[in-house]
């Protein structure tokens, strides 16, 4: 294509995203009446530790954006991924079940059905505006996973998580608006290798914000934007030609640092990310809907030793043992910070035990709505407000499928995790050991068998995740 003609095509196409709304004026809108209900903006980092912040006892790399979030919102401590890496993890987010119920229990090719309800479904049928950008990995075209099935009016990324590895896409999945397939973005528009697919996201997000602000045309309705950036993921195909695969257009931050030149591009992606969630409150506040939109910022699962960087540099797992792909706590331990303005209390943080599949609940609860039945996730919007949480999980449970089979459960301030489905479990005192370096198995009998009970009855067959064996399952820790 002629370098004129391809910019011509996709600025088109970004003022497209930018000027038409998503409900057309003339169409009738049957639907519930507005309430001036709040919109909820949910930012999932991608492979983001819980020790990678300030707020979170990070000291080397700067995030005053989320920093900020959690002092004026609530800190949770204790909250968990739905997974330890992505794609199982944001079914759960999305789905409200955990892994031993879940559809996508691993990364692969199995996309989410018809039957799956999400909480898009869920919020469009209350009349929400609803968009997905950045990193889907639910369900790729011809699937009935895909964003625009699943409950999006918008969506604008990559539907495949492997193609989210590279950070200069020359195409963009997007749906909406008229459009539905993929977008030419690779011409030189905005420098050599073009422009860096999460400013992009940024770009379409601020865009969609604008247009649901009330006007004589567009009349309020909230909405449900999911932000699903990719860093600071590991571009792993550019590592293994380079040894650095932490793609980040600029390192100018941290230039001067004398640090390994991959961990200085690890940082400079997790203060970009922090410039975004700035720019995205700041869009927020120029259209007075800031007071009106509830942020919820989170990371689908722990820090990545990918791309070339040691996740002990940062101290990107803070106190916590494990990263991506283990069980331990630094694996599925996540940050999670939730900002409402004169609703929820400023500068707190709550020590509850919960998880990406309680959600779904909260915001059915929220929004004076029944969530799907059959889901794992409760409620845990009191705890929001202060109040005393009096429902809460009897336990939480993980399985992982990568190398065999694993699992893990949190009772109380116990942990359990064990490598295949008859292997010994190991047992730790999250209370007094939060980095999970002793393991009491022996001195606790009680505890031992009381998860092992729950290992029996959390999760159900299925024939794609099939549990194995402790032969089957070799002991490997990734963060060792």
């Amino acid at each position: 294509m002629h370098r004129g003609l391809a910019a011509t095509c996709l600025l088109v196409s970004f003022v497209l995203f930018e000027t038409v709304s998503v409900v057309p004026a003339q169409t009738p809108d049957t639907r519930k009446p507005a309430l001036r209900r709040p919109s909820i903006l949910f930012i999932l980092a991608d492979d983001l530790g819980y020790g990678d912040l300030g707020c979170y006892g990070q000291t080397k790399i700067k995030t005053p954006n989320i920093d900020k979030l959690a002092a004026e919102g609530m800190r949770f401590t204790d909250f968990y991924a739905g997974c330890t890496v992505c794609a199982p993890s944001r079914a759960s987010l999305m789905t409200g079940k955990h892994t031993g119920h879940g559809r996508i229990r691993g990364n692969g090719a199995i996309s989410l059905q018809t039957e799956d309800v999400t909480i898009a479904e869920m919020l469009h049928k209350e009349g929400f505006r609803t968009a997905a950008i950045g990193k889907w990995g639910l369900g790729n075209r011809g699937t009935p996973g895909v964003p625009a099935r699943k409950g999006f009016d918008q969506w604008f990324g990559y539907l495949d998580q492997v193609a989210a590895h590279n950070y200069y896409p020359s195409h963009l999945d997007r749906t909406g608006d008229g459009h539905d397939g993929e977008m030419e973005v690779s011409e030189n528009l905005f420098g050599k290798k073009g422009r860096y697919s999460n400013d992009y996201f940024t770009f379409a997000a601020s865009n969609f914000c604008r247009i649901n602000v009330p006007d004589r045309v567009n009349r309020y309705r909230p909405f449900f934007l999911y932000m699903a950036y990719t860093i600071p993921h590991a571009n792993n195909e550019l590592s293994q030609k380079t040894g650095n695969g932490m793609e980040v257009p600029s390192d100018a931050a941290y230039h001067d640092e004398s640090w390994p030149q991959v961990e200085k591009n690890k940082a400079a992606m997790i203060t970009l990310l922090d410039s975004y969630v700035g720019e995205l409150m700041a869009t927020l506040k120029k259209y007075k809907e800031d007071e009106n939109t509830i942020i919820i910022f989170t990371s689908d699962n722990g820090p990545h030793k990918e791309g070339g960087v040691d996740p002990k540099f940062f101290k990107s797992g803070g106190p916590l043992r494990g990263i991506k792909r283990d069980l331990y706590e630094g694996g599925i331990r996540v940050p999670l910070i939730i900002w409402w303005p004169g609703h929820i209390q400023p500068g707190t943080t709550s020590d509850l035990p919960c998880a990406f599949w309680d959600f779904l609940p909260t915001f059915a609860e929220l929004y004076d709505t029944a969530p799907p039945k059959d889901i794992d996730g409760i409620s845990f919007l009191p705890t929001w407000f202060g109040q005393t949480q009096t429902n809460r999980h009897d336990f939480l449970y993980w399985e992982f499928h990568e190398g065999g089979f694993h699992q893990a459960v949190r009772n109380g301030d116990w942990k359990g995790v064990r490598f295949g489905v008859d292997g010994p479990l190991e047992l730790y005192n999250l209370k007094i050991d939060p980095g999970e370096k002793t393991d009491v198995a022996d001195k606790n009998p009680e505890i031992v068998s009381k998860i092992e009970t729950y290992l029996k009855t959390a999760r159900t067959a299925d024939t794609n995740w099939p549990a194995k064996t402790a032969a089957q399952s070799p002991r490997k820790e990734y963060g060792s």
